[in-house]
Parts: C-alpha cells; sequence; structure tokens
C-alpha cells in the first residue's frame, strides 16, 4: 500500500464523515411518497454508473465502488425513513425524525472508528457503519409509526397510488436534475487528480451541509403552507412565504460570517496535506460568500413543496441544471478548480431566481398575489 493511497484513504474517511452528516440533513429535504424515494434510489443507481464512467482513470475508482457496494445494502432502510420522515412532517412531528436521526447519527460517529481503525476495514467500515445506522433510524420511526397510525389500509383505494405517481414523477426528475448537476462536478473535480478531489468533497460537503440548516426553515414553512393552501387562507400563506425567506436570509448571512472565521482553522482539521489544504483556501471564499444563496434556494424548495407546486419545481430544475452543466464543462476547462466553484455558485444563484421569479410573477399556486 503506497503512501499516496494511505493518504486519499484519511481524506476519504473524513470525507464520508461530511457525507454522512449531509446526507442526515438532506433526508429532511426529502419527498412524501414511496414512488419518489424509490425513483431517488433508482435514479443514483444510474449515476453511481455514470460517475464510474467518468472515473475509470481515477485511483479513487476501487475505494469508491468498495463504499457504494456496501453502502447499497442499506437501501431499504433509506426508503423507509425517507417515506417515514414524510409522515411525521405531515403531523407537523419534527422532534421525532430529529431525535431518531440522531441517535443514528451519534451510533455512526461510534461505528466509525471502531470499523476504520480498530477493525481495520478502512473505507469499507465506513460504509457498513453508516448502514447500521440507516437501519437504526428506520426502526425507530417504525416503531413510533406504529403507535400512531394503522399502515394497513381498510381498502386499496385509500392508497391513492395515481395522486403519489403524479406528484412523484414531478419530484423524481427534479432529483434525477439535481444528482446530475453534482455528480458532474464531482467527476469534473476527480479528473483533476486526486488532490483536486480531495479538496473539492471537503468544500463540497461543508457548503451544503451549512445550507442545509436553513432546511429546518423550508420543512416547517412547506408545513404551515400546505394547512394554509388547504384551507384557501391566502393571508397565512403570504406571511409565511415572507417570514421563512426573511428569517433565511439571516441566517445564511450570520453562517456566511461564522465561515468566513470558523474555515480559516478548519480544513486542518480534515488533512495536513499541503497541496489540499491550498486547494481548500480557493474554495473557502465561495463557500462562505454563498451562504445567503444556497439558504434561500433550499427554502424555497419547501415554500414550492407546500404550495404543492411540484411541477414547475420539476421543469425549472431540469433548465437550471442544464445551464449549470454547460458553465461546469467551459469553466473547468479554462479555470480549473476555481471553474467548478464559479459554475456551482451559479448554479445556487440560479435556483434561487427561479424560486423569486415564481412568487415575484404572481404565477401558479401563488396566482392570488396579483388580485
Amino acid at each position: 500500500m503506497t503512501v499516496e493511497y494511505l493518504r486519499w484513504v484519511m481524506l476519504s474517511i473524513r470525507r464520508w464523515n461530511w457525507k454522512i452528516w449531509y446526507h442526515k440533513l438532506s433526508l429532511h429535504a426529502s419527498h412524501h411518497s414511496f414512488p419518489v424515494v424509490t425513483g431517488k434510489q433508482m435514479s443514483e443507481g444510474k449515476f453511481h454508473q455514470l460517475q464510474q464512467h467518468w472515473l475509470l482513470n481515477s485511483p479513487m475508482l476501487k475505494p469508491a465502488q468498495q463504499y457504494l457496494t456496501l453502502r447499497s445494502l442499506g437501501a431499504p432502510a433509506v426508503l423507509l425513513s425517507l417515506a417515514m420522515q414524510g409522515v411525521f412532517r405531515g403531523f407537523k412531528d419534527t422532534k421525532t425524525p430529529l431525535f431518531a436521526i440522531l441517535v443514528g447519527d451519534v451510533a455512526n460517529i461510534i461505528l466509525d472508528p471502531i470499523f476504520i481503525f480498530i477493525l481495520r476495514m478502512g473505507v469499507s467500515g465506513a460504509a457498513i457503519a453508516h448502514v447500521i445506522s440507516q437501519y437504526l433510524i428506520s426502526l425507530m420511526l417504525l416503531w413510533r409509526l406504529i403507535k400512531e397510525v394503522d399502515l394497513l389500509p381498510p381498502s386499496i383505494n385509500d392508497l391513492q397510488i395515481g395522486r403519489f405517481l403524479k406528484n412523484g414523477s414531478m419530484l423524481l426528475v427534479r432529483v434525477i436534475a439535481v444528482t446530475f448537476c453534482v455528480t458532474i462536478a464531482a467527476s469534473l473535480a476527480a479528473r483533476q487528480g486526486s488532490t483536486s478531489m480531495a479538496a473539492f468533497q471537503v468544500c463540497l460537503q461543508i457548503w451544503l451541509a451549512t445550507s442545509l440548516l436553513a432546511d429546518g426553515l423550508a420543512v416547517a414553512g412547506q408545513a404551515i403552507l400546505a394547512s394554509a393552501f388547504a384551507k384557501k387562507d391566502y393571508t397565512k400563506a403570504t406571511a409565511t412565504a415572507s417570514r421563512v425567506l426573511q428569517v433565511g436570509l439571516v441566517l445564511g448571512l450570520v453562517l456566511s460570517a461564522v465561515l468566513v472565521v470558523v474555515l480559516q482553522f478548519a480544513p486542518r482539521l480534515f488533512t495536513a496535506d499541503v497541496n489540499v489544504l491550498q486547494l481548500i483556501g480557493v474554495g473557502i471564499p465561495f463557500v462562505a460568500v454563498t451562504q445567503p444563496i444556497n439558504a434561500l434556494a433550499f427554502i424555497f424548495d419547501g415554500i414550492n413543496y407546500g404550495a404543492s407546486d411540484f411541477a414547475y419545481s420539476a421543469y425549472s430544475m431540469v433548465l437550471v441544471s442544464l445551464m449549470s452543466i454547460l458553465c461546469l464543462f467551459i469553466l473547468s476547462s479554462s479555470h480549473g478548480f476555481i471553474g467548478l466553484w464559479i459554475a456551482l455558485s451559479i448554479y445556487m444563484s440560479l435556483r434561487t431566481f427561479a424560486g423569486f421569479w415564481r412568487i415575484g410573477t404572481g404565477m401558479g399556486p401563488w396566482r392570488f398575489l396579483r388580485d
């Protein structure tokens, strides 16, 4: 085993810990039906195949295959947890999913060093620890849900499968667009070498994890908006959308200020490699400055879901992703690592603009704003 491979494994372990945190947080932004989450898993499988094609010449391909193969064993648990969290959000119960995820995260943190270092399983150990934590989360949520509802409907017609498939297909399109764009960015970073990929993933996971803190506001706004639209209480819907956007902007500004300070020292927690640290330093300004934009983008997702504006969410994301992917190829080829972050900043800015445009023009479910 070469020194270079050992360096990459250590970077990967730390990166996967951020990946796990991001993945747990992103569960709160997941969708509300089994067709949606099933489609999400299927699309992720396709993108993993696509990513393999892009990483054929990368030294990270084999460890990545090992990790993803073991991670796939946790797919049933992920499906259940995603669906059940949607149910609890429908009950406006955010405490139960939070408690279950915290317990799962703590278990993951405890198991990671055991499998990775004590049992010497490396990246495979990180995957096994993650799968165990996912099943633990699912079991806790299922145990709680059984006490709240009757999981077997009296009739097949009560399942409303047609409604799930209609909304689920729209959200599936959106998931594919988002995943494709981020996958392309990761692939382009990998083609620049292991150092670039390590720095990119550290920056990416911090970038998304901190931005997803605003997703708590999006979930709350989504539940309140759904109730307001169902009752045709448009005054409450307007007030809710305005308030979550205001709070989200403030949160983004605070995160931006905090990261400017913290990221001067935090990168050394991930690696001591000088070259990786240098590239992370290049990405830090983008990670910090774009926090308000990212926060608003995620909140607009929650607002769109609360207003049941699934079709617009899907089609606008497809257009945004296509434009962003074009920027990724052009800017990464001309500006390298920094070009990737310029393109990703454009990507999040376009997402935010799409949300503003929908409400600002009073279209779709927001037509009442023009009255």
